[in-house]
């Protein structure tokens, strides 16, 4: 007896010394693989930050051994999700400023300034997130009161969406901003009533930057500050890439040494912001890559935004007749970048919301994408399109839209562009059955961080309170996997990234996250209640 169970433990030692040694395994979980097939497993084994075997609970543990060994019991595995249009560094920036996100009224984001002045006095009094639109005088507001409350303070209050600013006088004056003062992409608003005589204190988009170059730079410390800030929200979301959509290269060297140095982890897909400094310095250069970090894109912004009248349409907004909106970068201009970006080795990814502004860049990317292959140009947030401009995307451009805007915007965007435009507007499933694949963002922080709302708005298409019943314009919602796919694998795909991440296969990079319950089978109206319990990047927990 003795012999047999000596036996016994010399075969069972030989059979653990035959599996092979990772860093961890992953048992008896629910995995979407988001693979070709979106086929699911139940394990997987991971070793030096990659997949290395992906399978049954039980091949798994037939095959590998591990000191660390987690048992999932039952819970929804997917691939670490990556927000294809964010602007994470300015998440970062804005959690150091007066945050007027979720504002009902002007009265109350003056509140919020006078508090936040008198618990943290600043010189330069920054803020941002107000949108009239959810107020209940859904018109924009003037500098009045600002005046008065910070005469010798100059104040900046950024709309929700970045397109339009509302300052004081104190600020206008340190920018030279006066009736004369004319800037060609955008608007200085101006009245006559009782309450103001000119200029309103808003400006919408090119004159912004008026302002912007006398706003004290942030700090050395408030940057690195800012970058870890945007991580730690990032994380608690289950987001292991962003596309940072806009980025100077001072920025950019920033989060390398971050990322080298191990201060930050977050993977990031780096737009370059068009500014002549940036692209002198990288179009002549092959794009930049580590495993954190790819820099091989170039952020254009074609017009503004819906929510301002920035956008550019072919026909007057329905709500303010004779007026357009405007380009922020005049139609030659664009066609000049994308002709030298085209001879690079850069992607040309450009913000277009209107008709118009789409039918340009559309134009322009045709034009010289001629006899390119592979290039996967994107088109960011493709907000409205007139019918006959849908069918550029059959010929490799990428949709680039972001769920949630469409539950913001459903309640006034009829008003802006009338009843004939709308079927053109917020239409995902047209554009994946054009494109092939829809790359799915949010356009934090002008929306909210999660990627759970992000999912439901892309299959809902409703609001947190089951408005509008039906789902708006629910023709254009995606399937669930669509919407997963859009959130991770067509995402990396869109960023030349789909063989390192995006699906949870060998090879790739362990990037995954642990959910509270399974995005595919839960109903509807508990998505946007699920939470990401755990964040892995490269294998690791993220922190």
């Amino acid at each position: 007896m003795r012999k047999l169970i000596c036996l016994l433990v010399l075969m069972l030692s030989s059979c653990e010394l035959l599996k092979e040694k990772v860093d961890f395994v992953i048992l008896n979980a629910n995995v979407y693989k988001v693979d070709d097939n979106f086929s699911k497993a139940e394990a997987f084994a991971v070793n030096k930050g990659k997949f290395v075997a992906i399978g049954s609970t039980k091949e798994i543990q037939d095959n590998y051994t591990a000191e660390s060994i987690i048992d999932a019991d039952g819970r929804t595995i997917t691939p670490g999700f990556i927000d294809a249009h964010c602007h994470f560094y300015r998440l970062g920036i804005n959690q150091q400023v007066v945050d007027l996100s979720g504002t009902k009224s002007y009265e109350e984001v003056l509140e919020r300034v006078l508090a936040f002045q008198n618990e943290n006095p600043k010189d330069f009094i920054l803020g941002r997130g107000w949108d009239q639109n959810d107020w209940e005088v859904k018109e924009f507001p003037t500098k009045k009161e600002l005046d008065t409350l910070f005469p010798d303070t100059p104040v900046a209050l950024r709309r929700i969406d970045g397109h339009a600013l509302l300052v004081n006088q104190k600020a206008l004056d340190m920018a030279g901003i006066d009736w004369s003062t004319k800037v060609e992409g955008g608007e200085i608003v101006k009245k006559w009533n009782s309450e103001i005589q000119g200029i309103t204190g808003v400006l919408i988009d090119n004159p912004m930057r008026l302002i912007d170059s006398i706003i004290p730079p942030p700090t050395l410390e408030t940057k690195i500050q800012a970058l870890k800030d945007a991580q730690q929200i990032c994380f608690v979301n289950g987001l292991t890439t962003v596309n940072d959509a806009g980025l100077d290269r001072e920025i950019i060297e920033l989060m390398d040494s971050l990322q080298r140095t191990g201060e930050i982890s977050i993977r990031v897909y780096a737009m370059i912001s068009n500014t002549p400094e940036n692209l002198n310095h990288y179009l002549y250069r092959a794009p930049f890559k580590t495993d954190r970090l790819n820099v091989r894109s170039v952020k254009v912004y074609g017009d503004g935004a819906l929510g301002s009248r920035g956008a550019a349409l072919k026909r007057p907004y329905s709500d303010l007749p004779e007026h357009y909106g405007a380009m922020v970068t005049p139609v030659d201009e664009i066609e000049d970048l994308a002709r030298r970006i085209a001879i690079s080795e850069y992607q040309m990814n450009t913000h277009a919301i209107g008709d118009s502004a789409n039918a340009v860049v559309l134009r322009s990317y045709k034009k010289f994408l001629q006899g390119e292959e592979d290039r996967r140009w994107k088109i960011e947030h493709a907000q409205v399109l007139d019918s006959m401009d849908f069918d550029y995307f059959e010929d490799g451009i990428i949709p680039s839209v972001q769920p949630t805007h469409v539950t913001s915007d459903m309640y006034w965007a009829e008003e802006r562009l009338g009843k004939e435009r709308i079927p053109g507007a917020y239409a995902f499933k047209t554009l994946l059955d054009k494109a092939g694949l829809v790359a799915l963002g949010t356009d934090f922080p002008v929306e909210k961080v999660s990627p759970f709302l992000t999912f439901y708005a892309a299959v809902a298409r409703k609001d947190l309170d089951d408005y509008p019943e039906g789902g708006f314009q629910i023709k254009d919602a995606l399937t669930r996997e669509d919407a997963l796919r859009g959130m991770t694998i067509w995402a990396a795909y869109s960023n030349f990234e789909e063989k390192e991440k995006g699906s949870i296969e060998v090879g790739k990079f362990a990037d995954f996250v642990i959910l509270s319950d399974d995005i595919m089978t839960v109903s509807l109206e508990q998505i946007p209640n699920l939470r990401a319990e755990q964040t892995f990047i490269g294998g690791d927990i993220a922190e």
